[in-house]
Order: C-alpha cells, then structure tokens, then sequence
C-alpha cells in the first residue's frame, strides 16, 4: 500500500483534534466509495478486477500506465485471460 499525502485545513485538523479517536483513513476510504458510487463503479468489481490483474502478473504501475477508467482495466484483464 502506498501512502499519499492530503492537505487538511486548519479547520479540519481542529475537529480531527477534538475527536481523535475518528480514523482519518478510513474517512478518506469513504469519501473515494462515495465518488465511486456516484461514478457508478462497484468497489468490489474493481477490487476484483485489480486483484486478477495482479494475478495475470501486472504490477500496479503497469495497470497505471495501461487505463484510465474501469473500462479499461475490464479490457486488460479480459484480453490478458483470452491469450492465456
């Protein structure tokens, strides 16, 4: 897993303070399932996807390179599986 930095505001840092017992990670895992679900991706399609690109032996970088969207990830791991 690669870390990634954020940038919080001093507002955000503050609540973030006050309740330290919220997992900003798991607030941060959230926000991304929502922008999936208004993008209308299933997270577990895409985990699935990912995982049996891994398994097809692509590298997270690879995959990076390759696709931009779902689709084309869906396309990788299709045509990877066809020449197998």
């Amino acid at each position: 897993m690669q870390s990634r930095s954020i940038t919080l505001e001093e507002i955000d840092e503050l609540f973030l303070k006050w309740n330290d017992h919220i997992n900003a990670s798991a607030l941060f895992r959230q926000a991304l399932k929502e922008e999936m679900r208004v993008r209308d991706i299933d997270p577990h399609e895409l985990r699935d996807l990912f995982k049996r690109a891994e398994e097809q032996g692509y590298e997270l970088d690879e995959i990076l390179k390759q696709t931009n969207r779902i689709d084309d990830l869906e396309r990788l791991v299709e045509s990877s599986a066809a020449s197998t």
